[in-house]
């Protein structure tokens, strides 16, 4: 799984941007014992509340794609969400549309390693966790990182979400 085409993006991605995790040591993907498509899976596995997993939303913003980086304890308020960001639409993408804008599957979607940059926001709230862990190009690879790094290697904007 280490050498699937989008471990390695995000992989590549990361090293570039310099990515660390929340003891500052370089972040590392990690496979876990089997898919997890959910936060909640994804936090089971790990042993980590629900609330440290940032879930990587792709939306149709207007049709244009926009990555959420959620707190898997919070449900987006797409009216709220559209209302702020001045858009008339905002729908969740279907599997094709977020496969054509990241290279990857829901489920799987990193916040980086995509083949072009997305417009993204990430959920303020991930900022009470001193690690949290992001999807790394398929649903059995994640990552650890921060609040902070999230903003930096995804050139994000911290948002309230939910």
């Amino acid at each position: 799984m280490q050498s699937h085409p989008n471990v390695r993006a995000v992989r590549e991605a990361l090293d570039a941007a310099g990515a660390r995790d929340g003891s500052g040591r370089p972040s590392e993907i990690r496979l876990l014992p089997s898919a997890a498509h959910t936060a909640a899976a994804a936090a089971e596995a790990l042993g980590v509340t629900v609330g440290a997993i940032a879930n990587s939303l792709v939306f149709a913003a207007d049709d244009a794609p926009l990555l959420v980086l959620t707190s898997g304890a919070h449900r987006v308020d797409t009216a709220g969400l559209a209302a702020s960001l001045g858009v008339t639409r905002l729908r969740r993408a279907t599997p094709e549309f977020v496969r054509q804008h990241t290279g990857q599957v829901i489920g799987g979607v990193a916040p980086l390693g995509h083949p072009a940059p997305l417009r993204t926001l990430v959920d303020a709230a991930l900022a009470g966790y001193d690690e949290v862990w992001a999807a790394g190009g398929v649903p059995q690879a994640v990552f650890p990182t921060t609040y902070a790094e999230l903003l930096r290697i995804t050139a994000g904007t911290p948002t309230e979400v939910a």
